[in-house]
């Protein structure tokens, strides 16, 4: 096996166990009713700031951004499709929810010194963006591809 195919092959899977995390998520979360209230009540830092999400009148708002926005990068990292799009909202989903549970220097627990795993997916994510993961065994590299997109190089970058 060639370095190229093994590095492919570890950005398909990279791409694919992330993407698996908040694909699942967020079908759980929509089959399932769950809202983000739990969560936003039981933040341990700026919780001033996550408290105005947790509102009556924007908790709804917030539950569909949650719930919708985790199937949606779910479903981008997973199919390969326009991961330069999905992986800033899913890096910003990563670094609140490492945020929102930090007590300082632990994050979730004594075992988690300054980093947890929402750290590692943040830039995890960041790195299948730069990689171009959407190519390896993804649907970006069948689109990059397509007339439509060689037209129009405005395009190019979303599929990147």
């Amino acid at each position: 096996m060639s370095y190229a195919n093994l590095d492919r092959g570890l950005l398909f899977l990279m791409r694919v166990f992330v993407g698996w995390m908040f694909l699942y998520a967020g079908a759980s979360e929509i089959l399932h009713g769950e809202s983000s209230v739990g969560f936003l009540t039981h933040v341990k830092t700026f919780h001033d700031f996550f408290a105005a999400f947790a509102t009556p009148t924007m908790l709804p708002i917030t539950d569909v951004l949650m719930k919708w926005g985790h199937l949606l990068i779910g479903l981008s990292l997973v199919s390969g499709l326009m991961i330069r799009v999905s992986g800033p909202f899913g890096i910003l989903l990563m670094v609140t929810y490492h945020f929102a549970h930090m007590d300082w220097p632990y994050i979730t627990d004594h075992h988690s010194l300054f980093l947890d795993y929402h750290a590692t997916y943040a830039v995890l994510i960041g790195y299948l963006m730069l990689h171009s993961a959407g190519h390896a065994w993804g649907l970006d590299g069948l689109v990059d591809r397509l007339p439509l997109v060689e037209r129009n190089p405005a395009l190019k970058p979303l599929f990147a």
